[in-house]
């Protein structure tokens, strides 16, 4: 959803790029996540120019919002199409680990699994969950060195998944709305109390 984007976003991309050996990170910014409330979500305009501004200068990150277009904004529905249309593409889902833990909830999970390799970046406090679920889920589990090998030689014979540890970023969009909701409330507390 990137609401909002922020610096936790670009660790994981940034560890993703490094560890895979990537040409480009594309955010796909979805224009109602399925699984979240949309009385909580900022624009998708908003959450765009904030993606983009975050990204501005890092050039091999590009925002994109390609579910604008498309009759469905679920994710199976959208690497379907992606990768229907870009046949000489070699992609690979990056999530963090706490989307890994509640991915069962996700519609046509096992599809996507079926679809594409997934890179799971650790996220804090997401771990363990998240490499049991990794263990229940998917039949081959690769390292980030032995993905990153494959993505170079072939298009073929790539599903499953790798866990990319190492040095975890705290930020969370939960805890940024959080945060701006409770500023914010001060913030109008004081003026009616005209302070």
């Amino acid at each position: 959803s990137f609401n909002p984007a922020h610096a936790g976003h670009m660790h994981v991309s940034l560890m993703a790029y490094h560890k895979l050996g990537l040409d480009q990170i594309w955010w796909l910014v979805s224009p109602q996540n399925p699984l979240k409330s949309s009385a909580d979500m900022a624009k998708l305009a908003d959450r765009l120019a904030a993606a983009r501004d975050i990204t501005a200068a890092t050039p091999f990150i590009h925002v994109i919002a390609p579910e604008v277009g498309l009759p469905s904004n679920f994710t199976y529905e959208t690497l379907k199409y992606l990768n229907e249309n870009m046949p000489l593409a070699r992609l690979v889902w990056i999530m963090g680990a706490d989307n890994l833990v509640q991915f069962k909830q996700w519609k046509r999970y096992q599809d996507i699994i079926d679809l594409l390799p997934i890179a799971v970046i650790d996220r804090p406090g997401y771990s363990y969950q998240a490499i049991s679920a990794g263990r229940h889920l998917f039949t081959r589990r690769y390292t980030a060195r032995q993905l990153r090998r494959r993505l170079i030689k072939s298009r073929q014979d790539m599903l499953g998944w790798c866990f990319i540890a190492g040095q975890r970023h705290h930020a969370s969009a939960t805890d940024i709305r959080k945060h701006r909701d409770e500023h914010q409330s001060r913030k109008d507390e004081m003026q009616r109390l005209d302070i």
